[in-house]
């Protein structure tokens, strides 16, 4: 365990009103009365002056609130300083405290004190990693379920029914001779593939979490000049691409974040897709083949008025949204490649609406359902696989032995998601992530 006396910022960076000052370990009782005078009453806001313990000069009148371990956070006593937010105070606060004994925090050393003295698992730290960086409701919403042990609760239900089938095949293994309920050996297979059926459900969600978690990424192509950067541009409500008469103005991507019902999307727009002129032309072509490759949903734009160009039309396959722009100039084609095109101008509004709203529909179908419980992080699908593979080892296992140990195997590959057993190669990747001060 560590025994340290750390301190950090719990509010931002800069001048405020207000600033919390957050102090946990060992020696914060000694650290906050180096300062304070005395400790306040556990849990009550105490108004104190803060002295710096090397020349009693008073450096801030602050509200303090002291949290005696295992009741806090991190499960350690704990302390709160509420102090003017003015650069000077804090800084000299932070002197304070380091004369005092303690030290400055790490990214995430908070968090990580709390799951190490058991306040939370894995999956509930990370939750509430992903809650910091949530951008749009959605995200907020699952980071909360995550955070308030949604993911733990289902993997906690997991690893209790692993061991319960573990020990069964156990006592079939050392207790053979003994007086045992018939069929006990297949009754574990049996149970064993139901586990693995719902652990397989599980994983079969089209990593609908992970990209509400990350977001999306919709690529816009189309040949120079169908309007794609003025397609942006409307989407964006901003002028976030040059726009121009002019034939392949865009050469590299330009990209805008949007929020499309609750889900985080990166909207690109790309340089038009034509024989190149030059090789700076020629690599912003490349660069729009590679984003499209790479993008979740891709945007092919045509122009109503010429005739699709055999580039875009390459494009053109299911699960591509294909626009034919410019309605201002000529009618909407009946099809392109095959598909019937949304018609819009994005020169005078008509048909964006409509657009928005197939944009909000393909992100919500792409980025999951309100109030399930859902994977977040590619290494809870890893290790959810790992262990459904060992459970699938039940119905080939010759020997009872073999049986045991793939539930054995199976168990270790879900204590790691939630931290219960192998952890340390993950602990520094996951606590890395989060900001100074949590």
């Amino acid at each position: 365990m560590p025994d340290a006396t750390i301190f950090a910022l719990g509010s931002g960076a800069g001048r405020a009103a207000v600033a919390l000052l957050r102090i946990s370990g060992p020696g914060t009782a000694d650290v906050v009365t180096a300062l304070a005078g005395a400790l306040p009453r556990p849990r009550h806001a105490s108004l104190r002056r803060l002295r710096d313990p090397r020349t009693a000069e008073v450096l801030d009148q602050a509200l303090l609130l002291w949290f005696p371990g295992p009741a806090s956070y991190t499960g350690e006593d704990s302390a709160e300083l509420h102090l003017h937010g003015g650069p000077a105070v804090i800084a000299g606060v932070a002197e304070a405290l380091v004369a005092a004994g303690a030290r400055p925090a790490e990214p995430g050393e908070f968090t990580r004190r709390a799951f190490l003295h058991g306040r939370m698992d894995l999956t509930e730290a990370e939750g509430i990693a992903d809650l910091i960086a949530a951008e749009t409701a959605a995200q907020r919403r699952q980071a909360l379920r995550q955070a308030g042990g949604a993911l733990a609760t289902l993997y906690g239900g997991w690893t209790t029914r692993l061991t319960a089938l573990l020990a069964r095949q156990e006592a079939f293994i050392e207790f053979e001779d003994e007086d045992l309920p018939a069929g006990l050996d297949d009754a574990v297979a049996l149970a064993g593939a139901a586990l693995r059926a719902e652990i397989v459900a599980h994983l079969a969600d089209a990593g609908r979490g992970e990209r509400l978690r990350e977001g999306l990424l919709v690529a816009i192509l189309g040949a120079p000049n169908v309007g794609k950067s003025s397609l942006l541009n409307a989407l964006a409500g901003r002028e976030a691409a040059i726009v121009s008469a002019r034939a392949g103005t865009t050469r590299d991507v330009v990209e805008v974040r949007l929020n499309l019902a609750g889900v985080p999307v990166t909207l690109a727009d790309t340089a038009g897709l034509r024989a190149a002129a030059d090789e700076i032309e020629a690599e912003g072509v490349r660069r729009a083949h590679r984003r499209a490759e790479e993008a979740d949903l891709v945007i092919a734009v045509f122009a109503a008025d010429a005739t699709p160009d055999a580039e875009t039309l390459a494009w053109v396959r299911p699960g591509v949204l294909v626009l034919a722009n410019k309605l201002d100039l000529a009618p909407a084609p009946p099809a392109i490649g095959g598909v019937m095109p949304l018609g819009l101008s994005v020169r005078t509004g008509a048909g964006l609406d409509k657009l928005r709203d197939r944009l909000e529909e393909e992100a919500a179908a792409r980025a999951g359902f309100a109030g399930e419980v859902m994977l977040t992080r590619p290494r809870h699908r890893a290790a959810l696989a790992e262990a459904a593979d060992w459970l699938a080892e039940l119905d080939t296992a010759a020997l009872p032995e073999l049986r045991a140990e793939a539930l054995r195997a199976a168990l270790r590959a879900i204590g790691r998601i939630t931290g219960r057993v192998g952890v340390e190669v993950v602990l520094d990747a996951v606590f890395g992530e989060f900001c100074i001060g949590k």
